[in-house]
């Protein structure tokens, strides 16, 4: 295995040595390149989001209990508390299936930009729907790895058909 640069897990060439022939893996977030393989402390980096996902979803739980009981003391009433509580929950599980899906097919930049408010206001959906992916693999791992092994048979097929002397091609009659 080559050196990494601790960078995205892009090969160090610092060392003299070239970098791997054909397509590199895109990096993924929290775990570089070890989903490839799943080296180099891959089941920890999904254990620790795993964890950690979780751990931030309740703080953010916590965060929002402490923003409704402002409203029960600043006596706004019920109809407002109740718009919130509905708000952070249908955002919350919009922001969980918009993730979820993220991580089997690419996201249309155009409507990831327009749901950006809608997102945001639905992290706790955000963190969950990493916590729950983190069971089964590293979030978007599928997605990556389908892609990357769909580059690499198109570099193995472009590569085996020049690998023979065109000079020495028969020619058909």
């Amino acid at each position: 295995m080559s050196a990494e640069n601790g960078t995205n897990g892009i090969p160090d060439t610092s060392a003299g040595s070239t970098p791997p022939a054909g397509p590199r893996p895109e990096p993924l977030r929290f775990f570089g390149t070890t989903w490839v393989d799943h080296g180099n402390g891959y089941a920890a980096r999904r254990a620790g989001l795993a964890v950690g996902s979780l751990a931030v979803a309740a703080a953010a739980c916590f965060v929002l209990r402490v923003a409704y009981e402002g409203l029960r003391i600043a006596a706004v009433g019920g109809f407002v508390s109740l718009l919130m509580i509905v708000m952070f929950a249908v955002c919350s599980a919009l922001a969980f299936r918009h993730t979820w899906s993220g991580f089997t097919s690419r996201p249309d930049p155009d409507r990831q930009a327009s749901l950006r408010g809608l997102l945001t206001i639905g992290f706790v959906g955000t963190l969950l729907a990493y916590f729950f992916r983190t069971f089964t693999e590293a979030p978007g791992e599928t997605l990556h790895r389908a892609e990357y092994d769909r580059a690499r048979e198109e570099y193995e097929k472009r590569t085996t058909r020049r690998s023979r002397n065109p000079s020495k091609k028969r020619r058909r009659s």
